[in-house]
């Protein structure tokens, strides 16, 4: 089955009961049991719930997996992978990665004895230098966020494989209709379900997806024993994302491409970040590893002013300035006070993430309406 149909059909069947073509919303917290313990595969709905494992189902299919978990949002998901690790266990992480994953890590993670390296992937052959006996995940955002960056999945999950490493890929920016990490080498794909998987801006949701049964068994352990599930209705909510995943996402790349493309030309703009450029580190393992390059788009103005980029985020129209990524509608963000904010400043603009950074988030409008309402902004 190809991608396009897994969106409508993969994992899915009819409701049992009445046919329903749609999995219906069971919203309930409970079922009713013949005999202690004898039930009908269902009996509390932290544990398991019939529309909740429809979505992981759906999940699974379209990132080529065996097993797909539904957290409430995507740093639950975080945290049930973080916590397949130990005291003394050590994390080798993308240097340029997304705020709360940060926050995660250094401010909750780091108390318990767990130690985390930042590290700039862009080559795989850095992440040696940080291996140890203790080291025993590697996690990797790609695109990253909001600097774009590509790093080459199989390279890493050469080292991975080589010194038996977790390797754990956020797949947000990308997608499973751009990026299947798994088929790359990864162990567990990550998606913030909450952007393009939902895809409407209504829920907030994360996911994880795996092969190998003995992992998804520690997972699903973690994710029924912390409890951090998501409920019925947002299950429902993503289902319905995901069957137009594959059109939303090819509008998505098409007007990620224009726009881009506008930027880059504009005088006033000094640098677009945007993997669909040849210019680009590592064009072309984004070329092998993607089907396309998305609807991400991060720039700085010339000048690097920060006035300047507060002036044109405020300014925008159809651009809603707000947080978050990946809905029909198209978003800018200031990562410096918004999204990337809890990452320190020296910290932050080692990777690229300076005080007059916008990142977009660009939409499935008409493309001419978001050039013009950018020509508007920036002047």
């Amino acid at each position: 089955m190809k991608f396009n149909t897994k969106t409508i059909h993969g994992g899915q069947q009819h409701d049992p009961a009445y046919g329903a073509v749609m999995p219906p919303i069971y919203q309930t917290s409970t079922y009713a049991q013949s005999t202690p313990g004898g039930h009908k595969g269902y009996e509390y709905s932290r544990t398991h719930n019939p529309t909740r494992n429809a979505l992981e189902n759906a999940l699974a299919s379209i990132e080529n997996g065996k097993h797909g978990l539904a957290f409430g949002s995507g740093l639950a998901a975080i945290d049930a992978v973080i916590k397949l690790l130990e005291p003394g266990d050590e994390v080798i992480s993308t240097n340029d990665l997304y705020g709360g994953s940060y926050r995660l890590f250094t401010g909750i993670f780091k108390k318990f004895g767990i130690k985390f390296h930042f590290v700039g992937m862009e080559n795989a052959s850095n992440i040696e230098t940080y291996v140890n006996e203790n080291t025993k995940l590697i996690w990797v955002e790609t695109p990253t966020n909001p600097m774009m960056n590509i790093i080459d999945i199989k390279a890493v999950s050469a080292v991975a494989k080589k010194h038996n490493i977790i390797l754990a890929v956020d797949n947000t920016f990308a997608t499973p209709y751009l990026q299947q990490p798994l088929d790359l080498g990864a162990d567990i794909v990550m998606h913030s379900a909450t952007k393009y998987i939902g895809g409407h801006s209504d829920l907030v949701m994360g996911a994880l997806i795996v092969r190998d049964d003995a992992l998804a068994e520690r997972l699903y352990y973690i994710q029924n024993a912390s409890g951090a599930v998501c409920g019925p209705q947002d299950s429902f909510l993503a289902l319905r994302g995901i069957k137009t995943l594959h059109i939303r996402m090819q509008r998505h790349s098409e007007n990620g491409r224009a726009v881009a493309e506008y930027l880059d030309n504009h005088p006033k703009i000094e640098k677009v970040y945007w993997p669909g450029f040849e210019n680009h580190p590592n064009h072309d393992v984004a070329k092998a590893q993607m089907n396309d390059f998305g609807g991400m788009v991060s720039f700085v103005t010339k000048g690097n002013n920060y006035d300047e980029a507060i002036k044109i985020v405020e300014n925008l129209k159809i651009f809603t300035l707000a947080e978050s990524l990946g809905g029909v509608e198209s978003l800018a963000g200031h990562p410096a006070s918004m999204t990337h904010a809890s990452i320190p400043k020296e910290e932050r603009e080692k990777t690229g993430v300076v005080d007059s950074l916008i990142r977009l988030s660009v939409g499935i409008e008409d493309e001419g309406d978001l050039i013009a309402d950018l020509e508007q902004a920036i002047g």
